[in-house]
């Protein structure tokens, strides 16, 4: 049942997040702003990704519960406009000790909402780019594949020397 595959991802997004927040504060400056991965972003850079992806997530779950389907809504990263999202709101910049607290929060809400989805909405369809539709299901279960991926460039920067 879908339930139980949603409440499953909550709970391994809850306990990534958990082992992650420490291991993230414990990281020295130069670590998390000077490293860059094959996208040319540093972790601080990725973390403020993540936060994007979870608040765009959320808004997803959200509309695809009650707007008619199939859903019309921008996709921030169509054509690469993560990177513009990423540098505009200046996360090299942002002060880690708010940025790792902002991922972890939003996340966590991610968390929690994807346990009370609606299960008659979840073949509703998201338009997400020119001829690619979505399902609230698909988009629900790639979203821990997404976040797992850029957890795992994040210790691949943590573990250069």
């Amino acid at each position: 049942m879908m339930k139980d595959i949603f409440e499953s991802i909550s709970q391994e997004l809850l306990t990534r997040i958990n082992q992650w927040e420490p291991k993230l504060l414990a990281l020295p400056g130069k670590v998390i702003s000077q490293r860059k991965n094959s996208q040319n972003r540093t972790i601080k850079q990725i973390l403020g990704h993540m936060c994007d992806s979870a608040t765009n997530n959320t808004h997803r779950v959200i509309h695809l519960q009650y707007q008619e389907s199939p859903l019309v809504y921008p996709n921030y990263a169509t054509l690469g406009n993560n990177d513009r999202w990423i540098a505009i709101q200046h996360y090299q910049e942002e002060d880690w000790k708010v940025l790792v607290p902002m991922w972890k929060y939003l996340n966590i809400h991610y968390a929690y909402i994807i346990r009370f989805i609606d299960v008659s909405k979840l073949k509703n369809v998201w338009i997400s780019g020119p001829e690619k539709h979505i399902s609230l299901e698909e988009m629900v279960i790639d979203f821990s594949r997404h976040f797992y991926l850029h957890l795992k460039e994040i210790q691949e920067l943590i573990d250069q020397s």
